[in-house]
């Protein structure tokens, strides 16, 4: 079962799978991206687990009613829309600054947060590609967004058809690439970006999980080489940033295995 859900203005737009469940893996893109980048998850798991998968403020779905914001503003717009759907508990899965937000909702509320996955996440270190992310936000053109997209991979992996098309047609939306800018520059210090109290996360009482590839030129592996013990990491070579898109059956995997 497939539903997509942009009425109501109190919650961010949505897309769903699966039956219902008491605790649904709720999944939260990264920037420049929108809720569809987390289909192919979705339709691989529905058959056993409820999934929801937000457009976050600014993006997609939520460009016209949601304004930009930071990964806190993010964070309390996320909280809001599970307020609203009336979800107590949930899996999170978040990808690079979705990462970020879900570590900053497992830190605020850790009482509703089952179990923490973060696929290359923001926020685990200052370094990071904001030349790159800002061509992202404003290229229109799907000749130009091959060549960046082709960055956010492992050297080996091929893009999925149509996928520059999709986000060249995306930032050819009025107000689109606008938006993103802002977000970018909420996100960005300069060249650097905000950092989390990472050590925190060996005080929450979910399981942990961080993936990430050794060919990410967004966020560098390094970030998660220091992190609490507590934190399960699962490095893979030859990965770029995109891990959920380049080794979706290893990601499907370490989720299935940190919601048990």
């Amino acid at each position: 079962m497939n539903i997509d859900s942009i009425q109501d203005v109190t919650c961010l737009p949505f897309t769903a799978f699966g039956p219902e469940s008491a605790e649904p893996v709720i999944f939260i893109h990264g920037f420049g991206a929108d809720a569809s980048t987390w289909r192919n998850l979705q339709t691989q798991m529905e058959n056993t687990r409820r999934t929801i998968a937000f457009d976050l403020p600014a993006h997609g779905r939520a460009l016209a009613n949601f304004a930009p914001s930071n990964a806190v503003g993010s964070a309390k717009a996320i909280t809001k829309s599970l307020d609203a759907l009336k979800l107590d508990k949930v899996h999170l899965v978040g990808h690079s600054m979705g990462g970020a937000i879900a570590s900053l909702i497992a830190m605020r509320s850790p009482e509703r947060i089952a179990s923490l996955t973060l696929l290359a996440p923001g926020g685990f270190g200052p370094e990071i590609n904001a030349k790159l992310l800002r061509r992202y936000a404003t290229t229109h053109t799907e000749a130009g967004q091959q060549v960046l997209l082709e960055q956010f991979v492992g050297l080996e992996f091929k893009l999925p058809k149509k996928l520059a098309e999709y986000v060249a047609t995306q930032r050819a939306t009025p107000g689109a690439s606008e938006a993103l800018k802002a977000v970018a520059e909420l996100i960005l210090e300069g060249d650097r970006q905000g950092v989390l109290p990472t050590e925190k996360l060996a005080e929450l009482p979910m399981p942990i999980k961080v993936v990430w590839g050794t060919q990410d030129k967004i966020l560098p592996t390094r970030q998660c080489h220091k992190l609490p013990g507590p934190v399960a990491c699962h490095v893979f070579d030859g990965v770029g940033h995109m891990v959920h898109m380049e080794i979706p059956q290893d990601v499907i995997r370490l989720i299935l295995e940190n919601i048990r």
